[in-house]
């Protein structure tokens, strides 16, 4: 028997969003199957295949190279830009395989949305970092921009901390307040999913403890992937784990499950610390 400490979710935050979500009859959001990935003459992902949960945080952990920030970004094509990329497999978003050269990049990435490693405000004021995301996809009209603006803010945990400054730099903001307002910018355009690559890394443990009940929070209305190199981190938030060891999936399942009784020799001596 393996055991993690503080595996118990945080305490839940209390928001206002709506909990539909679109998932098939088996409760699947996404679908990963025979993903492989090589830039150049490195194979970084081999045959990688499993299913995302609708409504639930899917946790990817791993030794650094081990292909998990690479398998974050394929899922909202990001490796595309890489020239060297070679990606084959599919991975399927409602019914569709988002690799078909007939799929546009530009309207997956509105449905995914991603937050990185460290926070990357815009050079403007809190309220231009989420108004200027929506007119650059089209939305023009102030009243609408406002409402989402308020609602992401909303949403991100961050109002009541903001809300008689949002004129003021987002420089202004402290780490764990400039990442929840990137987080509030990916939430603005409406998406489905939301990817989050080692989120909490560049923060303090109490920034990180908000990120991560914002998160469980947030899983509500959306499907959550997270790269994590904190077990702990994984433990406490996610449903479901999947560990990434030289670009191949070991094994995945229910967190609980993966922790405390692992199917895998592999697994067991990543999670208990003998590697890594």
């Amino acid at each position: 028997m393996v055991k993690v400490a503080n595996i118990n979710p945080p305490k839940i935050i209390s928001t206002s969003l709506n909990t539909t979500s679109k998932c098939n009859k088996n409760n699947t959001r996404i679908k990963i199957e025979k993903l492989n990935v090589s830039f150049s003459k490195n194979h970084v992902l081999k045959n990688v295949t499993f299913n995302i949960k609708c409504n639930s945080i899917t946790a990817i952990i791993g030794p650094s190279g081990c292909g998990k920030s690479t398998f974050i970004r394929c899922l909202n094509r990001m490796n595309d830009i890489i020239p060297s990329a070679q990606i084959t497999g599919k991975i399927i978003l409602d019914d569709i395989d988002i690799y078909d050269p007939n799929y546009e990049p530009y309207e997956l990435r509105k449905k995914v949305g991603m937050v990185f490693q460290k926070p990357n405000p815009f050079p403007k004021s809190i309220i231009e970092n989420l108004a200027f995301g929506l007119r650059i996809h089209g939305i023009k009209d102030k009243r609408e921009i406002e409402k989402r603006v308020v609602s992401a803010i909303k949403s991100a945990a961050l109002w009541d901390e903001v809300k008689d400054r949002l004129h003021d730099s987002a420089f202004s903001l402290s780490g764990g307040q400039q990442q929840r307002l990137c987080i509030a910018r990916a939430l603005a355009i409406e998406p489905e999913v939301i990817l989050f690559d080692e989120p909490c890394s560049a923060l303090d443990p109490i920034s990180t403890a908000k990120i991560e009940d914002l998160m469980i929070n947030l899983k509500q209305k959306y499907t959550i992937i997270i790269v994590t190199h904190n077990l702990q981190q994984a433990a406490r938030i996610s449903d479901y784990t999947g560990f990434l060891y030289l670009g191949k999936l070991i094994e995945f399942g229910e967190t609980t499950k993966l922790f405390t009784a692992p199917k895998e020799k592999l697994t067991e001596n990543y999670i208990t610390g003998r590697f890594g």
